[in-house]
């Protein structure tokens, strides 16, 4: 891997992210929908409808609102949504890849442009930096209170069948194929409590964002992950360490 640690970015934004609960809720079940509309409402035999209930509760998500959410996609009450990735530049040039779940592409696909205006970057056209990331199975396993060194780690996720280890002061961060995601949590889980379990976009390389850009590029990727149509924001830029 490149040295990218996502483990730290999701816990940089997880204080602003538990602010902004209800919206949080309100994107997984768009999520919830949308996997048990295309694979089914049976989570055990729908793994991408298994991995998003896992994270719904992670995020302390009621059951009754998983419950609804999942129900809907019978189709009965006419939702639906689309699937968009917009794609642009972060002040700096850095990659920036947009993943939205929307009833209303011009609303999205208009927010999403006046987001990266007022912030000092630009949107890019389709396929522009989509190719800077790759698409992998992600797990973090927190170090705090484990027995484990690196070697064992490594030895535990291979066997499991992940891709690769990466290892940091604070947490394990594992990859595996996307397809094997869920078979690779599944046999984890049985020794390890996991922190994070999810299919995510990886930079395969990292810009740095010099102090001078940094408060301008934090804006944008919080005015993106603040749309309410907007599921995902991953990026390469890797900001400067704080005092």
């Amino acid at each position: 891997m490149s040295g990218h640690s996502k483990w730290h970015n999701i816990q940089g934004r997880k204080n602003a992210q538990d602010a902004k609960r209800g919206k949080i809720f309100q994107k997984l079940s768009r999520e919830l929908f949308m996997a048990a509309r295309s694979g089914g409402p049976d989570p055990s035999s729908n793994a991408a409808l298994r991995l998003i209930m896992d994270k719904a509760r992670s995020a302390n998500m009621p059951k009754d609102n998983i419950k609804r959410a999942i129900d809907k996609a019978d189709g009965s009450d006419g939702a639906n949504y689309d699937e968009i990735t917009y794609e642009g530049y972060a002040p700096g040039g850095v990659a920036v890849l947009v993943h939205a779940l929307t009833d209303n592409k011009n609303r999205t696909s208009s927010d999403v442009r006046v987001a990266f205006t007022r912030n000092g970057g630009t949107m890019g056209a389709s396929g522009s930096v989509a190719y800077m990331f790759d698409r992998r199975g992600y797990i973090a396993i927190a170090r705090e209170g484990l027995d484990v060194d690196e070697d064992q780690m490594f030895e535990d996720i291979l066997e499991a069948g992940a891709d690769d280890l990466q290892t940091e002061e604070d947490v394990f961060e594992i990859y595996t194929d996307p397809k094997e995601l869920a078979n690779v949590r599944d046999i984890l889980e049985k020794k390890y409590t996991l922190a994070n379990a999810e299919l995510t976009m990886i930079p395969q390389n990292t810009t740095p964002v010099g102090p001078e850009k940094a408060e301008q590029f934090q804006r944008l990727i919080d005015a993106l992950e603040d749309n309410d149509d907007v599921q995902e924001v991953y990026t390469a830029g890797e900001l400067p360490e704080e005092d």
